[in-house]
């Protein structure tokens, strides 16, 4: 019998390789998201945003919840909202369409901090960190579906944690470090030794497959990876090898600018438009610190094995 999944997001990066994933492997792919035109072809549609989704009619076994307001700058009603309140949506949808099992896209940026961790477990997370209110907002939506797990008629909840997604296509991640490089060069701290810990989209998509058909998982929390970390400089200079580009670097401390940082994001949040402001906390949490997940539950559990490397993921980017 034909297994019917929702994905949420389906025009997005990751939940349209989702998409192409699930079909490969035989389900029937409802895709769902609010620009009809940018949503995967060949299959069915299911246009509208999460407030829709929760009224719809639509029964599915599954539903791979990828959509997200996914920005480290937002105003909180918004993220709440996106996040929050529509993952909420989600699970209504779910009750009232008799899905087995609701698989979620949450994200390891709940473990930020100003600090180097190695081999971090899902367990480590500080359920006050409110370092950026998506950290914050993704925080709550794992607290909600927790919460709406345990009411009658709900389906079961696995979550996903898949840390700097990358690939062919990649929206984000490298264009927001070429916008920057562009601007005034990437900024370098302690040399660039920190290691980075990045997941190629194809291996995130078939970890989200894993999730949706692998029995006995529900109430799962699974971190993903290509569990491949490497130094921030290494990864840049092979990428802009790729690209046929020379990187420029500014060296900077570390500590000094992390106060400037949290300056900065009070000053914008009041300036006439809130404007993003040039450097985050966040953004120095994530490159002047090594930070590695542990992904041997998702292994154990899941069966995953990351099948696409990460050398083959920047090649396909630069291309």
């Amino acid at each position: 019998m034909t297994t019917t999944a929702l994905v949420t997001g389906a025009s997005g990066f990751l939940g349209g390789h989702v998409v192409a994933e699930l079909r490969a492997h035989g389900y029937r792919v409802i895709s769902n998201g609010r620009n009809a035109a940018a949503l995967p072809t060949g299959g069915p549609t299911l246009v509208g945003d999460l407030d829709a989704l929760a009224s719809a009619e639509v029964p599915a076994d599954v539903v791979v919840h990828c959509a997200a307001l996914s920005t480290p700058w937002a105003r909180w009603s918004e993220l709440e909202h996106a996040n929050v309140t529509g993952t909420g949506r989600v699970m209504d949808f779910a009750r009232r369409n008799g899905v087995r099992r609701v698989v979620h896209v949450s994200s390891p940026s709940i473990y930020a901090a100003p600090r180097d961790a190695l081999g971090i477990t899902e367990d480590q997370v500080d359920p006050g960190n409110r370092l950026t209110g998506y950290i914050r907002s993704k925080i709550a939506a794992e607290a909600l579906l927790r919460r709406e797990r345990e009411r009658p008629g709900s389906p079961e909840v696995v979550v996903l944690r898949p840390r700097g997604i990358v690939g062919a296509g990649d929206p984000s991640l490298v264009p927001r470090l070429l916008e920057v490089h562009d601007r005034i060069g990437i900024p370098l701290f302690d040399g660039g030794r920190a290691l980075v810990d990045l997941t190629s989209v194809e291996n995130a998509a078939m970890a989200l497959r894993l999730a949706a058909e692998t029995p006995g998982v529900d109430g799962g929390v699974f971190n993903v990876t290509n569990d491949d970390p490497r130094p921030f400089r290494e990864l840049l200079d092979q990428l802009f090898a790729l690209l046929g580009r020379t990187p420029r670097y500014r060296r900077l401390p570390t500590r000094p600018l992390y106060a400037v940082a949290g300056l900065l994001e009070k000053v914008h949040a009041v300036l006439p438009g809130r404007p993003e402001p040039p450097l985050m906390r966040y953004t120095l949490s994530t490159v002047a610190f090594s930070q590695t997940l542990d992904i041997t539950r998702a292994r154990e559990q899941l069966g995953y094995r990351p099948l696409v490397g990460l050398d083959e993921s920047l090649a396909s980017y630069a291309r």
